[in-house]
């Protein structure tokens, strides 16, 4: 079941601020607080879902492209394309989600390591 008071939750509603790098009705993109990457942006659609899975079981198909074309958008927007990025999404306690709202991490701006 979906909590409403996980930290995207309130974000989306603004009882907590974000860094915003890109809004539009169907998402939300900002700097992560705790970053892992030189830059590390939080991508979260407006939709009350707890990973990939219930995102694509509970969205319209129009909702789940324009959040995957805003992801595209913020990769050019923050210029990654030439140099490269990675995107994770973790879903469930195995997978090592630690918010359960689903959301997608963009990292870049310096080389990744590999994953262990």
């Amino acid at each position: 079941m979906y909590d409403n008071n996980n930290i995207f939750a309130k974000i989306l509603r603004k009882e907590i601020p974000c860094k915003k790098v890109y809004e539009n009705e169907h998402s939300l993109f900002f700097y992560d607080i705790n970053p892992q990457a030189k830059i590390h942006v939080l991508g979260i659609p407006k939709v009350s879902c707890i990973d990939l899975t219930d995102f694509i079981k509970k969205s319209d198909p129009k909702i789940i492209s324009s959040f995957f074309k805003s992801v595209n958008l913020v990769i050019d927007k923050l210029d990654l394309n030439e140099s490269g990025f990675r995107i994770i999404s973790n879903s469930g306690k195995d997978g090592g989600q630690e918010v359960p709202h689903f959301h997608v991490h963009i990292l870049g701006g310096e080389k990744i390591g590999r994953l262990n």
